[in-house]
């Protein structure tokens, strides 16, 4: 009996003390561990987070797990990501050099004028006469000097790229008119759910439409 909890007294002590290592000595290692497995938990069980990184590895032909990992391992919120792998497919360069670049202050602007890219890649044609928050600005500016020398002269801010780039990325890659995002973006939706939102209404429509096959007339059948 002594023997008996003079062993459990010693397995207690050891575990005190990998517990107290692991807290002492392992706290960021751990804390990385655990925000990777919640982002990527995310990613997998999400179905709008896991539809948005599909099409953007479609659109930009790049494999899921490097839109995940770089979503991990670079810390870029969702709406970045089509922006990084935008900017390194039209300055034809490697993702990773767009986010180093980032990773040392750049704004997304900076890093487009480091590459020498036309402001007019930002921008896809619209109908709207009158386009408000949050493109009235870029959209004004597009407009009014896109002709003039002056163009170049234009900052686009960080936000208003990341709003120009994913109306770009999900109404061409879904085929859907630019200014329907814009609506849903003025009304404050995020773009996981404007995503999310077209997806189903393209899903739902060629349902309501197309025919209904398999169903043979009734006086065919007799025949």
């Amino acid at each position: 009996m002594p023997v008996r909890t003079k062993t459990n007294k010693f397995y207690l002590a050891v575990s005190i003390l990998l517990a107290l290592f692991s807290f002492l000595f392992l706290p960021a290692g751990a804390q990385l561990l655990q925000a990777r497995q919640v982002s990527l938990g995310l990613s997998l069980t999400d179905g709008k987070v896991k539809s948005f990184y599909l099409s953007i590895s479609s659109y930009f032909q790049v494999p899921e797990a490097t839109v995940i990992r770089f979503r991990e391992q670079y810390r870029l919120s969702d709406d970045e990501l089509p922006v990084a792998f935008f900017l390194a497919r039209e300055a034809r360069v490697e993702p990773a050099v767009i986010i180093n670049l980032r990773l040392q202050g750049l704004s997304w602007w900076a890093i487009s004028l480091h590459f020498k890219l036309s402001p007019e890649i930002f921008f896809l044609p619209v109908t709207m006469a009158k386009i408000g928050p949050p493109y009235g600005r870029a959209y004004g500016y597009y407009r009014q000097h896109r002709h003039q020398k002056v163009w170049s002269q234009v900052v686009l801010t960080d936000v208003e790229i990341v709003d120009l780039v994913n109306l770009k990325f999900v109404s061409t890659h879904q085929r859907i008119p630019p200014e329907r995002i814009m609506e849903m973006r003025a009304k404050g939706h995020g773009f996981i759910d404007i995503h999310d939102t077209v997806v189903k209404e393209k899903g739902q429509g060629p349902r309501q439409d197309q025919p209904q096959k398999n169903k043979p007339d009734k006086k065919q059948g007799r025949k």
